[in-house]
């Protein structure tokens, strides 16, 4: 064994220790594949960096491409910045032998990361649902599948509730989340408190929320309250990041001593600014869902047009 790899071993033998403390974990889902847009896979790598930031502990389904692998390069880098070059540092992932035996055993990044063996597909989701909390990236039918299973283990009970983080990027989940919606309006599932963010900044607000909150990830009731609270509150944050370049945490604090300490009049003001804030946003969202709706019906409109153009071909 030579030097450099005796230094890898012990850093990895590290990790392993650091990574069985206690700590707030994420886990992410999201494709092996980039998309058509730059901007999928760059906020992907955004948000690896974050997690590294915020000093949470990563789990993923295990890739070293698409968005799934920009997160991991995000978190591998932020590990490097912030341990000045010492060493590297793996992440955990959480896959079966079939799909680990699919990556070649030299690959510079799977060889990184701290790789837990699950038997079955169903023990795999089951590992990466004892994170305390969920984000969700763009990407095909398998994140699709892992949002549903998620969903419906936790509708079920067989899993405690998850705040569940949806990393909107470019607006991919509009179509997603208007459905989830209306299934559980026409009764059929219930409401998911459903924690939206359209971008690395809002991104970061959930995040750092989160983390101050101390919210006991084991209580499902707790767990879908403080969901609840932050989709709320969420925009009025954003708004005072904007206007006033203040971090959520001095926010927050400013917010409970309003609450513990102000006059009835302190309290009704912000009780506004807050319901203000989220009136706003969801007026804004209204226009783009508008917005969407139009580019819809444009795109049935051309498929319409094209089908009575193929339509009276096969007539003449």
């Amino acid at each position: 064994m030579n030097k450099k790899t005796e230094v890898n071993d012990k850093v990895l033998e590290s990790f392993k220790k650091e990574n069985k403390k206690a700590g707030i974990r994420v886990f992410v889902a999201g494709g092996s594949r980039s998309g058509n847009e730059k901007q999928y896979a760059h906020e992907a790598y955004i948000l690896g960096r974050k997690i590294v930031e915020m000093e949470f502990k990563l789990d993923f389904g295990l890739s070293n491409r698409g968005i799934m692998g920009a997160v991991a390069r995000g978190v591998l880098d932020g590990w490097n910045d912030k341990q000045e070059g010492k060493g590297e540092f793996p992440i955990q992932g959480i896959t079966t032998k079939k799909y680990f035996d699919l990556y070649p055993s030299d690959d510079d990044l799977i060889r990184k990361m701290d790789i837990v063996v699950a038997r079955t597909l169903e023990e795999r989701k089951r590992k990466l649902l004892k994170a305390d909390f969920v984000v969700f990236t763009p990407g095909g039918v398998g994140t699709l599948d892992e949002l549903a299973y998620d969903c419906v283990a936790m509708q079920d009970e067989m899993l405690p509730i998850k705040p569940f983080i949806i990393y909107n990027i470019n607006g991919f989940f509009h179509h997603l989340l208007e459905f989830l919606k209306h299934i559980a309006q026409e009764g059929f599932a219930d409401p998911v408190p459903f924690i939206v963010v359209d971008n690395p900044e809002e991104l970061e607000i959930a995040f750092r929320w989160l983390k101050q909150k101390k919210i006991d990830y084991s209580s499902s009731k707790e767990v879908f309250v403080m969901s609840r609270k932050l989709i709320y509150e969420l925009p009025y944050y954003s708004k005072q990041k904007e206007n006033y370049n203040m971090d959520v945490e001095t926010c927050a604090e400013r917010m409970e001593f309003i609450k513990e300490h102000g006059t009835d009049f302190d309290r009704q003001v912000l009780q506004d600014e807050v319901r203000t804030a989220y009136f706003e946003n969801e007026i804004e969202k209204m226009y783009n869902r508008l917005a969407q709706a139009g580019k819809d019906t444009g795109i049935v409109s051309e498929k319409l047009a094209a089908l009575k153009k193929r339509r009276k071909e096969m007539m003449e």
